[in-house]
């Protein structure tokens, strides 16, 4: 071998065990970093967590250049001070976390930690300015990075935690911003962003159909169904519908509500959300006062599995004893799972079921009066009120309205306090009346018929006495 050759061959052999040490020497600082890192973990338990934020800190120094440790070092960081409720620490080292999402760690790891870092804060907190400048600070640190879709995300989540919160004024602020995200330069909605657009439509209309603004609602919800290319998530479109039937309920219009909250049920039931049992209640609600009563609510095969569900149980016993008329057993069932507004479990404890339940109540005691009255020509109106255990000042409402409707042919007579009912000719029915009526009607016949009998024989008598005279007139007329 030559001496060049052994130089060459030297040099490789000094490479190669060069390499060998700087490899053992890395792995040796990442071991020392990740014990680091689960000693501060297991510190985390105690009850002063001051000495696991100093180890984590630690992590974070040991580090050469900003990679996982670091980052799942200062995660932890920022949830203990928030803890406390050291609200500036927790800004600063959330800041220095986010720049770790530009290189260190991968983009969808960053997003599932940044999500879950958002929940936590939000449901921890009830600063506004605080909460108004973390998402503020992620938004800005998201722009940078050029992460369009995380910061779509970011803005709908924070829209969707001012909603929960009431928080109108800077819920409108939030959706202006999230418009101009999914426009094209001409202003008009950019379908591309379809999906994302219906997420906004639906904060949108949500923040609506609380404020009762059933204008800006309708014109929302009839743009959302014009949108074609988006594939939304289901529970957007459950959303949707439901507040579509909501807008429906309070135009009156019970048959489309009827259809949109079948939707919105369909809809929360694919996307495994608890709303669909309320929704399947306000389904119900709209099959009753839509008067369509050979349509049962649970016979379809989506609503089916839930006709045995105990938090439906009353509400489907409640739709049969509508549909059979049975005011008595409604009104039973209603007193025995009814519960008050506010409250939990009961069939009015939510406000929306309780405000249109009068409505309910109408109909099936206005389907019982005039099944009760179709045989009668007159009929007490005390005595209607105390059937359906009611006073007789809303009996007589209730009687005029049906009236009006041209669902009862007749009139109110306030003085006597009755109801006349006019009895086509041609029916052949026999006429009849309630309560007391039906005796006093029978001895007005009795009276009628006697009556007749004097007045035929006072005619007879008449004609008697006519003749007399005229013959009496002759007699003396020729003497």
């Amino acid at each position: 071998m030559s001496d060049d050759d052994f130089m060459m061959a030297s040099d490789e052999e000094n490479y190669d065990f060069e390499y060998e040490d700087d490899d053992v020497a890395s792995n040796s600082s990442n071991v020392d970093i990740e014990n680091k890192y689960y000693n501060a973990k297991a510190l985390k338990e105690d009850d002063d967590p001051e000495p696991a934020i100093e180890e984590f800190l630690g992590v974070v120094e040991l580090e050469s250049e900003k990679g996982e440790w670091g980052f799942k070092a200062l995660k932890q960081v920022v949830k203990l001070l928030f803890r406390r409720g050291e609200h500036e620490p927790t800004l600063k080292y959330y800041t220095q976390l986010l720049t770790y999402t530009k290189s260190a760690v991968t983009r969808n790891y960053s997003e599932k930690s940044l999500n879950n870092i958002l929940d936590y804060v939000s449901a921890g907190t009830t600063d506004m300015v605080f909460m108004e400048t973390f998402y503020s600070t992620t938004l800005t640190a998201l722009e940078d990075a050029k992460n369009e879709r995380l910061w779509l995300k970011t803005n709908l989540k924070l829209a969707k935690l001012w909603l929960d919160r009431g928080e109108y004024s800077r819920l409108t602020r939030i959706l202006k911003v999230l418009h101009q995200a999914c426009q094209m330069d001409d202003g008009g909605d950019d379908q591309s962003k379809g999906t994302y657009l219906l997420e906004v439509y639906a904060l949108e209309i949500q923040m609506y159909t609380e404020t009762k603004n059933n204008k800006k609602l309708k014109e929302l919800y009839n743009r959302t169904l014009q949108i074609n290319s988006a594939i939304p998530h289901p529970r957007i479109m459950g959303v949707i519908r439901e507040c579509g039937g909501k807008m429906h309920m309070s135009e009156k219009q019970w048959e489309k509500a009827r259809e949109d909250f079948f939707e919105s049920f369909r809809n929360y039931d694919e996307a495994g959300s608890l709303q669909r049992i309320q929704v399947l209640k306000y389904l119900v609600l709209a099959v009753m006062l839509s008067n369509t009563d050979d349509i049962n609510p649970f016979e379809s095969q989506e609503t089916k599995p839930y006709k045995s569900n105990p938090q439906i149980a009353a509400m489907n016993s409640l739709v049969d004893a509508y549909q059979r008329s049975d005011i008595h057993d409604f009104q039973r069932i209603l007193g025995e799972n009814g519960g008050a507004e506010g409250t939990s479990g009961g069939i009015m404890s939510d406000p929306f079921i309780h405000f249109y339940l009068d409505d309910v109540l109408r109909r099936i005691r206005a389907k019982f009066i005039v099944n009760m009255i179709a045989p009668y020509s007159r009929i007490e109106i005390d005595y209607l009120a105390k059937t359906l255990n009611i006073e007789v000042e809303e009996m007589e409402d209730l009687l005029v309205m049906l009236i009006l409707d041209g669902q009862v042919q007749g009139k109110v007579d306030e003085v006597s306090g009755r109801l006349e009912i006019e009895v086509a000719p041609d029916t052949g029915a026999e006429v009849a009346v309630a309560g007391t009526e039906k005796r006093e009607h029978e001895q007005a016949a009795r009276l009628a018929s006697a009556n007749d009998t004097r007045f035929k024989a006072l005619e007879a008598w008449s004609g008697s006495v006519e003749k007399l005279s005229r013959i009496a007139f002759g007699v003396t007329s020729r003497a």
